[in-house]
């Protein structure tokens, strides 16, 4: 009877064991499908998706564009123009867009824009190369430079696509979903930006294998495929997201005020009085006195003319006018809305981070090639500044818990100053070909000796006026362009500098400040998440873009200024000087709203009331 007993007791706590661990068991695998099904993971696998594709796209277009043009960099330097160029015009009309429409909506058509711009350009890709020569004939030429430039054009249209999607996911979506909870919010904008550094490794990968070993052709069909089924993945995760998340169908109010009745006036074709600012607009430091006023002097003669007037006077424009008159109203007030953000600085300091030649773009990476350093290697350090982006995510999340986002970006701003000293020692330090006496050679044009002399003290001499838009590399021929490396099939490794000292302290200096910036980076971005207005928040986004594109494009006309491997050197020190001024515009922000921020609130760390997330 004991052992009876004994084994009753044992059978029921074995019974009670093994339900209870099937309890747990089910707990976490609702706990698990719970969060593959909300809208946090439904986010992360839509901006992987996306920025894979990207990636994916930017790298072959500029391996595309060198193929078609017979290893030349004019179509990689007319499209990186082109790109740049529409970015800076339009981004205050395509935030104004954002801002204007559903969110739903404004996803669905920047997602369906940028995959079958993609398409189209795969379609036209693939016919060219499959019959290059057939269409090098017809038309003298000239259809060449017609599939060229459809070619530019659509891919220009999938960059603005994808800007526009970037500032609806990344910047407003995010926030509406995480509420008021800052911690999401940072834990949200850290894990996007890890996926970020994570894919521009694997994607370039991925397709340049299928186009080394099949063809341009496959790879093109590779993209090609990769995007109509993103398409749909994408456009099926972004409408549950937005049924998850009642608050996105919500669009706020223009706020009551000056700013919003003009704009609301402008969009009916109401106001009038803006053509003449714009035609009366004066140069210089007058415009924000005269954006101020409420009106323009007339003469004591003159009776102002009442809305009605007005708005006869612009009804009698073409539509074309009208239309113009329009956007140009709307890029004024995208510019008046950045300027009087409280985080204006801030983002302007985040753009001047852009002119700089320290980082691993094609510039850095043509410079290391002409130094001696061998594809492989500049794959590790590649391999190596993605772990230190990673780690600025971790480091940004981890300072922002603790000290808040002023205090993050102050010392983001120090680590990333104090590693970028390192570039500059490289400057003056043992096997540098830092020379400004180039600068005097090469205006002499006639002068056979100097040349001769050149060539014996440094060691890689390109003529200055052979290729202005990339003259830092070895001949175009050998040249295989990528976003993010160049690849050259012919630099013999008897070119070594005396001394890799100095290539040694540059990529030390560039990988060690990832960590600085990518913290500094997610700092502002969060910033500016949490102070702009909702109302505002494609708007002055889109003009934040446009401001990094054109910081974007000061540090490719640097290059182009200075193009010889000498004159590396002082592109070094000028690019310094960017980021300095950069980070000196954040502290002056910083101790003007630290007040504000002296510790995180309490308040702000509460759960989101919505109860999806």
């Amino acid at each position: 009877m004991v052992e009876d007993s004994e084994d009753l007791k044992d059978s029921r706590s074995q019974r009670i064991w093994t339900e209870t661990s099937i309890r747990k068991e089910n707990r976490f695998i609702d706990a698990v499908l719970s969060y593959l099904m909300g809208p946090r993971f439904l986010v992360y696998a839509s901006c992987a998706l996306s920025i894979w594709g990207d990636r994916m796209w930017h790298f072959a277009m500029s391996v595309f564009l060198i193929e078609l043009y017979g290893h030349n960099l004019l179509l990689t330097a007319v499209f990186g123009l082109v790109v740049a160029g529409s970015v800076l015009v339009f981004g205050a009309l395509i935030g104004d867009w954002i801002d204007r429409k559903p969110r739903n909506k404004v996803a669905h058509a920047s997602l369906f824009i940028q995959n079958s711009s993609v398409t189209g350009c795969c379609v036209v890709l693939m016919l060219v190369f499959s019959y290059k020569t057939e269409i090098e004939q017809m038309w003298h030429g000239w259809f060449s430079v017609f599939c060229y430039a459809v070619v530019i054009i659509l891919a220009d249209l999938a960059n603005l696509a994808s800007t526009a999607l970037t500032i609806t996911i990344q910047k407003d979506w995010i926030v509406v979903i995480t509420g008021d909870n800052r911690g999401q919010l940072a834990g949200m904008n850290a894990a996007i930006r890890r996926m970020d550094q994570v894919i521009n490794i694997f994607a370039p990968l991925s397709v340049g294998q299928v186009m080394t070993w099949a063809s341009n052709v496959i790879g093109c069909g590779f993209i090609l495929g990769w995007n109509l089924i993103s398409l749909l993945v994408e456009f099926i995760f972004l409408s549950r997201v937005y049924q998850l998340v009642p608050p996105l169908a919500v669009k706020p109010q223009q706020n009551a005020g000056e700013y919003a009745i003009e704009r609301q006036m402008e969009l009916t074709d109401v106001q009038g009085s803006c053509f003449e600012q714009i035609r009366d607009l004066p140069i210089c430091s007058a415009v924000v006195e005269f954006i101020n006023k409420p009106g323009i002097p007339e003469a004591p003669t003159e009776q102002k003319s009442s809305p009605e007037m007005q708005r006869k006077s612009i009804t009698k424009l073409p539509l074309c006018f009208r239309k113009m008159h329009r956007m140009l109203c709307t890029c004024r007030d995208g510019w008046k809305a950045y300027y009087r953000q409280s985080v204006f600085l801030a983002g302007l300091g985040l753009a001047f981070l852009y002119t700089t030649v320290l980082g691993f773009d094609c510039i850095t990476t043509g410079y290391a090639y002409t130094q001696g350093i061998s594809g492989s290697l500049l794959s590790i350090l590649m391999a190596l500044s993605a772990f230190s982006g990673l780690m600025g995510t971790i480091l940004f999340t981890k300072l922002r818990k603790h000290y808040g986002l002023a205090v993050t970006g102050v010392v983001s701003s120090l680590l990333h100053v104090s590693c970028l000293m390192l570039c500059v020692f490289s400057v003056f330090a043992s096997g540098s070909p830092f020379d400004l006496g180039i600068f005097s050679l090469l205006t002499s044009k006639n002068s056979s000796l100097n040349h001769e002399t050149l060539q014996k003290n440094q060691l890689h001499i390109y003529p200055f006026q052979r290729n202005i838009n990339q003259p830092i590399l070895p001949d175009r021929s050998s040249i295989h362009w990528t976003n993010n490396t160049v690849l050259l099939d012919s630099v013999h490794g008897d070119n070594h500098p005396e001394s890799y000292i100095s290539i040694i302290l540059l990529f030390s200096g560039v990988i060690l400040a990832r960590i600085g910036l990518w913290s500094f980076d997610l700092t502002v971005t969060q910033l500016l998440q949490e102070n702009i207005p909702e109302s505002e928040r494609g708007i002055v986004n889109g003009v934040q873009s446009s401001m990094n594109y054109l910081m974007d494009l000061v540090h490719f006309i640097m290059v182009i200024l200075a193009p010889q491997p000498q004159q590396f050197g002082l592109l070094v020190i000028i690019s310094l000087l960017f980021v300095i001024t950069g980070h000196v515009m954040y502290f002056i922000y910083a101790k003007k709203y630290k007040i504000k921020e002296t510790v995180i609130p309490t308040n702000s760390e509460r759960k989101p009331q919505n109860p999806s997330v």
